[in-house]
């Protein structure tokens, strides 16, 4: 069976041709699809492996294979929301290596798997019917990787292809491409070289009728129209994805299992919170003098003294009953007061924005500082310069997986448990502080010059939150890289937009109407259906990741959020253009330093020493980092301006010219032997120079195991011949063989005071 779908030019000309392949086994069929995105297929298979598991496929473009697993338990979870784990791991074996550390296996979860774990629960996530609380476990298991597709899209759609074809309550399939963007041509899951010159990295996972469910992008600056139409392109690919999901699915016949429950609370006692407690719920949302804790806490006092009256009314009721009634009252009046009365819990409009307020240049001592405070959301951020050695770098399996480079550009985002007046662990990274950071890097990211000297690290700390952190911290990097005196090419702001929605009765996929809100509050994120992050520059738009909680958004809403994010975006630069315009035009005094130095290589084996004994003992006691860029030449950073001139005062003295007396290549010398050992004899060619070694293959034709068959011993004379440093290490290199021959020799000899001289300019040598 084959079927055609022809696109506007614009979007890339795409088919999608589905090869329905019967392989009769025991117990399931081995299903294939094939969907030609432009001149690229994105295969979908089911049916051949992991066929234990609920349901399984293999999604594989070119050499690059994901296979998914999902499995639903069939008794229900008794935790109150739905125990979803996804689970993504890059395997070593799928890029033909092995693993570099000590065991040769993979351990614990690096940052890129939990990022792209978190992908594809987002994109998931919101087609779980309400009320299903069963323990589901979504496993994306890497079978081969090329160096040209990156799995994790295939990741997306594979989870979707096991959803649709296993038996788990689910409202799917979804799609998803990746959007590239080079020369202003959109390119739908472009390859690794192509990814190279694109100026944008945008996931799209799309629902049935051109619908958003997630989007996570990153850009260089890309103008908004650019931008909203790359959405539109991406979703329309995905629609195809979808097709040929469905059309698997009717050919395997799938039916839905029935859960023995939905854990939804009864309409008997939820009319019965109404009845006894809106009235008050309503009066603490619409008092515009509370603060988060005082709003929660008003609201916590509500519950209890419904609680007991539910306990004694509904007897029976089972404590997630009266738990999730009240709390589908609080949903439900706090969603009416934005949908029919406009009105927010801080009495601010839709599409105001609570007060800014920013300061830099907290903490003299710190390379940069600044604090942005939004409402009752405050982050401090701080500024780290390191050496470029300082960067990361990525480990083989990660570079072979997805081509990572080195990055001289991190952000880490911390959030404490105070931030929310709460006690908890303290240490661990939890993955939403993991996704957090990795947004607002991505939202400074353009903007950092790529020749910077230095490795920058912006620590964010969440001191208060309600709200928007992630955005508060790119905001609040944003103003510390301009006072550490980074050249970012722009400011960039970023702002959380809300969505409140109403469902249409006869089709619960579509909204009937719906109110979005700017820069939302904690609660507003909690009982809303949509967490929208938009940060950029007055220019364009850096970054976007968008999170739902219904089933989808359809494009127009996507497209205003877009603009009204713009728009309260460059409000934001505004305020924080009137704390600092532009970055500093010098770093401060206080800051790191790096220089560059010319070691000769007649010096180096001093500069360095035995085993690195010099450099090593230079970057202990003033702090300096030392590493080498050529044959003569090493960089120096210093954390510190005094650092730096501690550091080079003693590399001065190691690496000062001579301006006296030089040793005549080829020339004959006295020298004295100070040491015997197995391998040779330490002479000295003038007093105090350092010993060098004169080795047994340079003291005479025949072989010898010890100096002593010679009968040489500790402050003999002898002669030997000089031929310079060697170019590779700098050590000397003299010999007394080649003077042991008939050939008539003239010694050359130095006086006294010559010897003197050339003592207190030694060269060094590795002993």
């Amino acid at each position: 069976m084959s079927f055609l779908f022809k696109l506007s030019r614009s979007t890339l000309r795409l088919s999608v041709r589905l090869n329905h392949q019967c392989v009769y086994s025991r117990n399931s069929n081995h299903q294939r699809i094939t969907v030609e995105l432009g001149d690229k297929k994105l295969e979908i298979s089911s049916g051949k492996f992991a066929r234990f598991a609920d349901g399984s496929a293999v999604v594989q473009m070119q050499d690059t294979s994901v296979m998914v697993t999902a499995i639903s338990r069939t008794k229900p979870s008794p935790s109150q929301f739905m125990p979803l784990v996804v689970d993504y791991r890059q395997k070593a074996a799928a890029a033909s290596l092995i693993p570099n550390n000590y065991l040769r296996r993979e351990l614990g979860t690096s940052d890129s798997e939990i990022l792209t774990s978190r992908l594809i629960d987002r994109s998931i996530r919101p087609l779980f019917p309400a009320g299903y609380f069963y323990d589901t476990q979504i496993m994306c298991n890497l079978l081969t990787v090329d160096d040209v597709n990156d799995p994790d899209v295939l990741a997306i759609n594979g989870a979707s292809a096991a959803l649709s074809l296993s038996d788990i309550p689910w409202n799917g399939p979804i799609g998803a491409v990746r959007v590239g963007m080079v020369d202003g041509e959109m390119l739908i899951n472009p390859t690794r070289a192509e990814m190279a010159l694109s100026t944008l990295n945008m996931i799209v996972a799309g629902a049935p009728s051109s619908q958003v469910v997630m989007i996570e992008a990153s850009a260089e600056n890309v103008l908004q129209q650019d931008f909203c139409h790359a959405v539109k392109v991406g979703v329309k690919h995905t629609q195809q994805i979808i097709h040929a999901i469905q059309q698997m699915a009717r050919q395997h016949k799938v039916v839905k299992r029935s859960p023995v429950k939905l854990f939804s609370p009864p309409a008997d006692i939820v009319e019965h919170v109404r009845r006894v407690s809106s009235e008050r719920i309503r009066a603490v949302f619409t008092d515009y003098t509370h603060k988060k804790i005082s709003r929660d806490e008003a609201i916590n006092k509500i519950r209890l003294e419904t609680e007991e009256d539910l306990k004694e009314n509904f007897p029976e009721a089972e404590p997630y009953e009266v738990m999730e009634a009240f709390n589908a009252v609080c949903k439900e009046i706090f969603r009416d007061l934005v949908l029919n009365e406009y009105r927010r819990c801080d009495g601010r409009e839709l599409n105001a924005l609570r007060d800014i307020s920013c300061e830099i240049d907290l903490f003299k001592r710190l390379h940069g500082s600044a604090l942005f405070q939004r409402g009752q959301t405050q982050v401090l951020c701080s500024i780290t310069f390191g050496s470029l050695e300082s960067s990361i770098k990525a480990d083989d399996i990660t570079t072979a997986l997805r081509g990572v480079e080195e990055q001289n550009f991190m952000l880490h985002y911390e959030f404490p448990p105070y931030a929310t007046n709460e006690i908890g662990k303290v240490g661990r990274m939890s993955r939403r502080e993991l996704g957090h950071g990795a947004l607002a890097e991505k939202s400074l990211r353009p903007v950092i010059p790529k020749d910077f000297p230095f490795t920058i690290r912006v620590t964010a700390e969440v001191l208060e939150s309600n709200g928007s952190s992630s955005m508060a911290s790119a905001c609040g990097g944003s103003l510390a890289l301009m006072d550490a005196g980074v050249p970012i090419s722009a400011a960039v702001a970023g702002v959380a937009i809300g969505l409140i929605s109403k469902a249409n009765p006869e089709k619960p996929t579509e909204i009937e109407d719906y109110r979005l809100l700017t820069d939302i509050l904690g609660i507003e994120d909690y009982l809303g259906d949509m967490d929208f992050k938009l940060a950029g520059t007055n220019k364009g738009i850096t970054a976007l990741q968008v999170d739902v909680k219904i089933p989808g958004l359809p494009l127009k809403v996507v497209m205003e959020a877009i603009q009204q994010a713009t728009v309260a975006k460059r409000e934001i630069l505004g305020i924080m253009n009137k704390c600092i315009v532009k970055p500093r035009a010098h770093r401060k005094e206080n800051g790191p330093v790096v220089e560059t130095i010319k070691v000769p290589m007649s010096r180096r084996a001093r500069f360095i020493g035995p085993g690195g004994l010099n450099i090593n003992r230079l970057q202990a006691q003033t702090g300096v980092k030392i590493s080498q860029v050529d044959e003569e030449t090493f960089s120096v950073f210093a954390p510190r301006p005094a650092a730096m001139h501690k550091a080079q005062m003693f590399i001065n003295e190691i690496c000062k010219d001579d301006q006296e007396q030089q040793l005549e290549f080829g020339a004959i010398y006295k020298a004295t032997i100070t040491e015997i050992r197995d391998i040779g004899v330490m002479v000295k060619l003038y007093p105090n120079m350092s010993a060098v070694l004169l080795h047994n293959s340079q003291l005479d034709h025949k072989r010898i195991n010890h100096p002593s068959a010679l009968g040489l011993d500790v402050g003999q004379e002898i002669q030997v011949k000089y031929f310079g440093r060697d170019p590779t290490d700098g050590r000397m290199r003299i010999s007394r063989k080649v003077l042991l021959s008939p050939v008539a020799t003239v010694v050359k000899t130095l006086s006294e005071k010559q010897s003197i001289v050339m003592g207190s300019n030694a060269v060094s040598s590795n002993s």
